[in-house]
Order: C-alpha cells, then structure tokens, then sequence
C-alpha cells in the first residue's frame, strides 16, 4: 500500500473512526439494553462483527503505511482510533459472555430436537 499524504491519510483515518464508532454505538447500544435486569445479552450479529472487523483491518493497513510526518490531525486521529480500540475491548467480556449464552441454549436446543426425533422415531415403531 503505497503511503499517502499526512493529510489523506489522517481523512482515511477519520472515515475509518467514524465507521468504527457507529459499530461500536451498535454494540453499546445492544450492550446497554440488555443489562441483567432485562434478561441476557444478545450476542453480536454476524454484520456487526463483520464490520468491526473490516475498519480494524483497513486501518491496520493503513497504520502499517503510516507516514513520517504526523500532523496534528493525524495525531487526533489516531487518538481517536486508539478510544475505538479501547472501546471494543471493554465490549468483548459481554460480547463472550453473550456467545456462550447463545452457545450453550443451542446446545440445549440440539437435546431437545434430539430427544424429540427420538421419540418421533419410537412412536412410527409403534404403530
């Protein structure tokens, strides 16, 4: 990837924050609405890890092309970058939580399908 301008590179850095930011908006949001008292946290949809991932990716391009030169709005740019990834790993405890939430009613949904085929299968034996 070929390094651009401070001042470009700190305008990609900025559209990338903003896009992360919203992403984690999302999953505050989420995060927030579903506290103990109104039952357990939802995990995170595919498109919201999707697109976490996606922005931390392009901008770990872009940080490994990092130029020289640092201007100041570069530098409140990746202040700003640093809060996203600050944020996000405050996020992944619940986030974790909430996938083993959802993991372990799968798990419980999967017996109960399988002791319903079971006794789908008994009872055609049956007659």
């Amino acid at each position: 990837m070929p390094t651009p301008a401070p001042h470009q590179f700190a305008q990609n850095l900025h559209e990338c924050n903003s896009r992360l930011s919203a992403w984690l908006n999302q999953l505050m949001a989420a995060d927030c609405a579903n506290q103990p008292s109104h039952g357990p946290a939802h995990p995170a949809t595919p498109q919201q890890m999707s697109g976490l991932l996606s922005e931390l990716m392009l901008a770990g391009g872009w940080l490994r092309s990092m130029p020289d030169e640092k201007v100041p709005e570069l530098e409140r740019e990746l202040a700003e970058y640093r809060s996203n990834v600050k944020r996000l790993r405050g996020l992944m405890p619940s986030i974790h939580a909430a996938l083993l939430h959802e993991r372990a009613r799968l798990e419980m949904e999967r017996g109960r399908m399988g002791a319903a085929a079971e006794w789908a299968r008994r009872s055609q034996q049956t007659f």
